[in-house]
């Protein structure tokens, strides 16, 4: 049985560009991991100067607090996304589609005046669960 199950009921309108889930159902007794936002900054602290490389970086961060807890990207099921510009909108679902190609958490996006550094054009923070 897997751990969970997305739901997306008629007669709500169909997920945006396919790359999200209404609603998804987390079985009792998994592990649940809660990943704090993370940001498009290398380990070695070089921040791509363009949307499109932060939110690779952010995505690729996400990817290795996952694997550290034994998890891929596959078993997320809840992401927030928190832009700073709107006109990213489009360029997030291309790297959506690069990286999370499949994937379908439930998923929320928002647009914020700013973030922490104020060279961050993006944080992503997730909820994944596994076995």
């Amino acid at each position: 049985m897997p751990v969970s199950t997305r739901h997306d009921p008629f007669p709500v309108k169909d997920p945006y560009h396919g790359i999200y889930a209404h609603g998804v159902e987390t079985r009792a007794g998994a592990r649940m991991l809660h990943i704090s936002g993370q940001v498009g900054e290398s380990p070695e602290g070089v921040l791509p100067p363009d949307f499109a490389g932060q939110c690779r970086q952010a995505l690729l961060n996400l990817d290795s607090v996952l694997r550290e807890a034994r998890m891929s990207l596959r078993d997320i099921v809840k992401m927030t996304f928190y832009l700073v510009r709107r006109e990213d909108m489009s360029t997030l679902v291309e790297v959506r589609k690069e990286l999370l190609d499949g994937v379908r958490p439930a998923v929320t996006t928002l647009f914020v005046s700013g973030l922490v550094g104020p060279a961050w054009l993006v944080e992503i923070e997730a909820v994944a669960c596994a076995e």
